[in-house]
């Protein structure tokens, strides 16, 4: 059931709730948390909504979507409320702010919040420099962003890194899931080697890869080169080298890699780009701070980029031209 509020204001949207909740049965038993979401009102956010009503059939909540409007035109609040088949197993209430009320979004949203409930932010496409300064992050106990749906995902991915606060998590990182448990399980098996190099390929705007080579970095304790692939969408191979042989991971077209390492026949596995709403579900699991990601996010900068290994070749270069000016001498 949907119910549109054209014209309204919180009272009256909590006002109808209320009334809704009479009507049917309380609503409010068993949610257990309220999730945030931040973003312009576009045809985008219906496919934002359904990603959340799939999450929530995992964790019943409350589902508030602040959806800025145009900033020039007059100060409005439509709302709407979706309950029943069509809020999944939440309940569902669309703020669509015009105007000044555009940048009001926590003043709007916090007498809707359910009682001493955790309160979860999330931006699905462009997201503040720093989450837990916004006004409604700072409401938040965990806050979600996704540095791959930002025009810039490089400098997005940085800017998380700089402002990182604990409570801050990102879907880029939760679509490592299934590489890192792979990765970690290969380890475990024999022979138990040191790894001396690691290397992870993937496109050079993919902020997956590099916070997986990021993390690889930081966990096995050693520079990893970051590669720009020249196939596949995301990332595309890890290779960690060890003495006995190498463990690699192949990935070419995002849904089935193959893992091949020493004394163990080559294995198919099934590595497809995980959907928006799988990586939501992961991350409404859990409540406290990623103390793994933020590990992450700060060995960000012990990942080679292939700088130095161009700054070693230009003096083999002036070598050889000083050479052949010799050899012309002669």
């Amino acid at each position: 059931m949907i119910i549109d509020l054209p014209a309204t204001t919180t009272s009256q949207v909590n006002s109808k709730l209320v009334h809704l909740r009479e009507q049917g049965g309380a609503n409010t038993i068993g949610r257990v948390l309220t999730l945030v979401i931040v973003t312009d009102d576009s045809e985008k956010t219906e496919d934002v909504i359904d990603a959340a009503n799939h999450a929530s059939r995992e964790h019943p909540c409350r589902v508030i979507v602040v959806a800025r409007g145009a900033k020039k035109a007059s100060p409005r609040l439509d709302a709407q409320i979706r309950v029943g088949g069509d809020a999944g197993a939440s309940e569902v209430i669309v703020l669509r702010l015009y105007g000044p009320l555009a940048t009001e979004g926590a003043s709007c949203v916090i007498p809707l919040l359910l009682p001493d409930a955790p309160i979860v932010a999330w931006w699905p496409f462009e997201a503040p420099v720093s989450p837990a300064k916004d006004p409604i992050g700072r409401l938040a106990t965990r806050r979600i962003t996704d540095t791959a749906a930002e025009r810039n995902p490089t400098k997005a991915l940085e800017a998380r890194a700089k402002g990182y606060e604990p409570g801050d998590t990102d879907l880029s990182w939760t679509r490592l899931t299934l590489w890192r448990a792979l990765l970690s399980a290969a380890l475990d098996l024999p022979p138990y080697e040191k790894v001396t190099a690691a290397t992870v390929s993937g496109e050079a705007e993919s902020p997956s890869a590099e916070l997986l080579a990021s993390w690889l970095a930081a966990r096995l304790r050693l520079p990893v080169k970051r590669v720009k692939a020249k196939e596949g969408p995301g990332i595309v191979s890890v290779v960690l080298e060890r003495k006995t042989g190498n463990i690699e991971i192949h990935r070419p077209d995002g849904a089935v890699g193959s893992l091949s390492q020493p004394g163990q026949p080559e294995r198919r596995v099934a590595l497809g780009r995980r959907a928006v709403r799988d990586c939501i579900a992961e991350e409404l699991r859990r409540l406290d701070p990623d103390e793994i990601y933020e590990q992450a996010l700060r060995a960000l900068n012990k990942v080679d980029r292939g700088r130095g290994a161009a700054a070693s070749r230009k003096p083999a270069a002036k070598k050889t031209d000083e050479k052949a000016k010799a050899v012309a001498a002669s």
